[in-house]
């Protein structure tokens, strides 16, 4: 039970629900994070939280040289499309854009982003940048290097918890006067894999119908366009169960309910999903950590490198490198996705993944 501060949001939500019973875990993300969201910068010391391109530049030349690396070994296609998802204050685009061109790769630049408080920071630092509601108007016909970085996390999921009478989905209904997960009137058993089905009472399922349909959607663009990804954030590499669902504000974990539309909520990616996903539309998928990853890119020599040129630097750079790569930091907790058509390199970095042929059309 949690008693919400009276955002107009919470009001929203106290009205429908006592008018129409509990809603849905994902029902109530989405709507959340859509208000969140297109409202406001919620980066930075000043916002909720600082992703890894904040960090340091490093993070942003890494992917920047990784999408070159694929392109340069795909024969240099002379028209692409470079597309970020969520391109937050710009910051991770222009730091990827200048690496690539130093490597000859300056690709048009297409950015999908909901938020007008975000495109006018992002216009700013990339002037020329096209700009998307979503990814389906980005342009179809030329090979795409896309970057997402914590974007799907922000994603609604949805909740399954098992009950003393068999599954049901997890809902937010109204208990002594605040918001408060309840378990919803249907039988949900035959959505449950066989072999969790007996899971103790209150065990926590969680799925990501949207991110799913999103890595479909980049994977048929890449069977059908070419080109190649790299989607970070955090997650598990391997199934799991329990709840991750959490919400910040002022860089400081709170309780899910206390102020819907004016906190970040955020829950863990389900990148072994996501990965069966995508090789099942055909092309090539792989997965590793962020400090792996960063580590196999060179991101330490790049790190020696800024600090010789810049001694004054050296420290910063230090706890930087340590940030990204470290394993109490987000080297470990932060997980990468590498895509790739199925007649494009597979990206620097990642072990070698299966790539499944595209079933037949019927």
């Amino acid at each position: 039970m949690s008693e919400a501060e009276q955002t107009a949001l919470a009001a929203s939500f106290r009205r429908l629900i006592e008018r129409h019973g509990p809603m849905p875990v994902s029902r109530y993300m989405g709507e959340s994070n859509a208000r969140y969201y297109t409202t406001r910068d919620p980066l930075g010391a000043a916002g909720d939280f600082t992703t890894a391109p904040e960090i340091s530049q490093m993070f942003g030349e890494m992917a920047g040289l990784w999408l070159a690396d694929i392109w340069a070994r795909a024969g240099r296609p002379a028209d692409v499309l470079y597309v970020e998802l969520g391109p937050g204050r710009g910051t991770l685009a222009r730091d990827a854009l200048r690496a690539m061109a130093s490597q000859g790769l300056r690709p048009e630049v297409h950015l999908v982003e909901g938020s007008d408080a975000l495109r006018q920071v992002q216009s700013e630092a990339l002037a020329g940048a096209r700009f998307h509601d979503s990814l389906d108007t980005v342009p179809g016909d030329r090979p795409m290097l896309l970057l997402a970085n914590e974007f799907l996390d922000a994603l609604p999921i949805r909740q399954l918890v098992r009950t003393a009478k068999g599954w049901r989905e997890r809902m937010v209904g109204i208990e002594d006067y605040g918001f408060a997960f309840v378990s919803g009137p249907s039988p949900l058993d035959e959505a449950v894999p066989e072999a969790q089905r007996a899971a103790p009472v209150d065990t926590v399922i969680e799925t990501g119908p949207a991110a799913a349909a999103l890595v479909e959607a980049l994977a048929q663009r890449f069977d059908v366009q070419g080109g190649a990804g790299l989607l970070v954030d955090y997650g598990h590499l391997e199934p799991r169960t329990g709840s991750t669902l959490q919400a910040v504000r002022g860089h400081q974990k709170v309780d899910v309910f206390v102020a819907p539309g004016e906190m970040d909520l955020t829950a863990h990616v389900d990148f072994a999903t996501l990965d069966l996903v995508a090789r099942r539309q055909g092309i090539a998928s792989s997965l590793t950590t962020q400090g792996a990853w960063l580590t196999a890119m060179g991101i330490g020599l790049r790190a020696q490198a800024l600090a010789k040129a810049s001694p004054a630097r050296a420290e910063e750079l230090r706890v930087a490198h340590e940030r990204l790569v470290g394993r109490e930091a987000m080297g470990e907790l932060f997980k990468c996705m590498a895509l790739s058509a199925r007649d494009w390199p597979r990206g620097a970095g990642f072990p070698e993944g299966e790539r499944r042929q595209a079933p037949d059309a019927a």
